[in-house]
């Protein structure tokens, strides 16, 4: 059983079944169609018999008002069919707008476009709005002040060596 599904199938082989295959499904088609046919005779001959043609005229008139009966009765339920259909299509438009909702909206991935701020604005606020757009004119002037720190809070990092070894002592020693 493993020899036959480790081997791979030839390429002629496998059109072959494939042709095989195709031609039993048009067969099966043909016969769908023949049967469809036989079944809307049936159902015709059943339910819509031929009227009796023979007779004297106000027969036929009679005959005639039934079919007119008949026609009318199957547009009202053709009609109602149809207004069930649209509310149905409508309602299902409805739910897929609400499942749309739901899930959220995914935002398209957008292009990176290179404008300048100036381009920006003039686009947004249109061609009458023009704004110069210079950051750094309206900044005010500061004089940066240099403090001077007296040397002696620095300190001599020597002085303080001793003090640290000890600390260090506690970390290894824990």
């Amino acid at each position: 059983m493993s020899d036959l599904h480790s081997k791979k199938m030839t390429s002629s082989r496998r059109h072959h079944l494939k042709s095989l295959m195709l031609s039993i499904a048009a067969n099966w088609i043909v016969k769908e169609k023949q049967e469809l046919v036989v079944t809307k005779q049936n159902y015709m001959a059943e339910h819509c018999p031929k009227p009796n043609t023979s007779g004297d005229h106000s027969a036929l008139i009679e005959t005639c008002r039934k079919l007119h009966s008949l026609i009318d009765k199957v547009d009202e339920e053709r009609y109602d069919m149809e207004v069930k259909v649209t509310k149905a299509d409508k309602e299902i438009e409805d739910l897929k707008i609400k499942v749309i909702d739901l899930a959220g909206v995914k935002k398209p991935a957008l292009k990176r476009v290179r404008m300048s701020a100036d381009a920006m604005l003039k686009a947004l606020l249109g061609s009458k709005h023009t704004v110069n757009l210079d950051l750094r004119a309206n900044l005010k002037q500061v004089k940066k002040e240099v403090k001077e720190e007296p040397a002696e809070a620095l300190g001599d990092w020597r002085k303080n060596i001793e003090e640290k070894s000890d600390r260090k002592k506690m970390f290894e020693t824990s």
